[in-house]
């Protein structure tokens, strides 16, 4: 079993979330909708698509950052320290996002309270994904 190191706290966590939200919802979604001419607070799956991909494929190719997190010096990371892999985002993204779905919310507030009282911060996606979040830098210079 491998130990957590340097875990990520609820609040930091929080503050990346909202970051990369904004990021997502008034970014994205503007330059595209100048781009491709999406009415904005339209329900495009484009940008949907792209939402997801942020999510999933920016940790995998940043050493599990993203924009929010890495502003905040902090990233997603395997059990074993090592960087996230695709298999890893998908569950952490797609597997917990349904979870959350089918559970009107409530496996969401669990997993909010987890990462608020566990000595290692791991909420539901974490443990469904194999992963934590962590303030320890990756080993090679990004």
């Amino acid at each position: 079993m491998y130990e957590v190191s340097d875990p990520a706290g609820f609040w930091v966590r929080l503050g990346a979330g909202i970051l990369d939200g904004l990021l997502v919802l008034v970014v994205i979604s503007f330059i595209l909708s100048l781009i491709l001419g999406i009415p904005l607070g339209s329900e495009s799956w484009v940008l949907y698509l792209l939402e997801a991909a942020y999510y999933v494929v920016v940790p995998v190719v940043w050493a599990g950052y993203t924009i929010g997190k890495k502003a905040l010096g902090i990233r997603i990371v395997r059990m074993d320290g090592s960087d996230v892999k695709i298999g890893n985002m998908l569950l952490r993204t797609f597997v917990a996002g349904l979870i959350y779905g089918i559970t009107f919310g409530i496996a969401l507030i669990v997993s909010v309270t987890m990462v608020a009282a566990r000595e290692d911060k791991r909420s539901l996606h974490d443990f469904i994904a194999g992963t934590y979040v962590t303030y320890n830098a990756p080993e090679e210079n990004y």
